[in-house]
């Protein structure tokens, strides 16, 4: 996307990448080393690494990507005209919390008792941007919602375990840091009770989990590059609205289906953008 903006690696344009590996001190450090070498733009992703950004600098402008409710974030005061250093592109929208169960509903009907995996130590608002909506859907699917705050991945597995045992159980994961770190572990512990889960990005579907509903995410990178290119050229962070993601992709996997002994409805395969295995 920067190469059709006239940006060329190695001749007017230098990107330098550092990896915190998830975690605030680490988050910390990360941004340290970053700004140490004065750059004109910092791209980040989660929450935890734009906020110790904005700790750390308030005029090195920043374009974030995976953050799902700037504001609760306290990264903008309003998505129409961020004040400060910061804007960038959510990767959600508010009803998404009941789309994830209403899918999970769709191809597991079995799935009467449904938790939502929240982490409150890297959810701002206690996650309940997602789980009001889901919620709402649980209540129009008569489903029993179970609590589903974790704080490691002993509580992730006993949570799971419990959700198992009646055979009747589900699970939706929000877009979390935390979780993204565990994704292995979380699919594997699913598959091991016979839990259908719904997740929010679709590597958790290629590691073997049934279905996701997110965005796609090399649009969003697409999308945060017409910033970058904006900001490059002048452009004050303050005076570009905060973007919504543009493209959402349902994937499943046929082969965990079939291990859950699910039959994927005919109305799931056509709206299907990918089907692994």
């Amino acid at each position: 996307m920067l190469g059709a903006q006239g940006w060329k690696r190695g001749d007017n344009l230098v990107i330098e990448e550092q990896w915190s590996a998830g975690g605030k001190a680490k988050a910390q450090v990360a941004v340290q080393q970053v700004l140490t070498r004065a750059p004109d733009v910092v791209l980040g992703q989660s929450l935890e690494v734009i906020q110790a950004l904005q700790a750390a600098t308030k005029t090195v402008p920043i374009v974030f990507v995976h953050v799902a409710d700037p504001v609760a974030g306290g990264l903008v005061s309003n998505l129409a005209r961020p004040d400060g250093n910061i804007t960038g592109v959510t990767n959600t929208e508010p009803s998404i919390g009941g789309k994830w169960l209403q899918l999970l509903k769709e191809m597991a009907p079995q799935a009467t008792r449904v938790a939502m995996l929240v982490h409150p130590d890297t959810q701002p608002d206690g996650g309940e941007m997602f789980l009001r909506p889901f919620a709402t859907a649980a209540r129009t699917l008569g489903v029993a919602t179970v609590p589903g705050t974790v704080r490691g991945l002993a509580d992730i597995e006993a949570l799971i375990a419990d959700l198992g045992a009646k055979r009747n159980g589900g699970l939706v994961v929000m877009p979390d840091a935390f979780f993204a770190g565990l994704s292995t572990r979380i699919v594997s512990l699913a598959q091991k009770f016979g839990v259908p889960a719904a997740y929010p990005y679709r590597y958790y579907v290629e590691q073997g989990g049934l279905l996701s509903y997110g965005v796609n995410n090399v649009d969003l990178f697409r999308q945060a590059a017409t910033y970058i290119d904006r900001l490059l050229r002048g452009a004050k962070p303050a005076d570009l609205a905060v973007q919504q993601a543009s493209r959402f992709e349902l994937v499943i996997n046929k082969k965990t289906a079939k291990a859950l002994d699910i039959t994927l409805p005919q109305s799931i395969l056509l709206r299907a953008d990918g089907v692994i295995g």
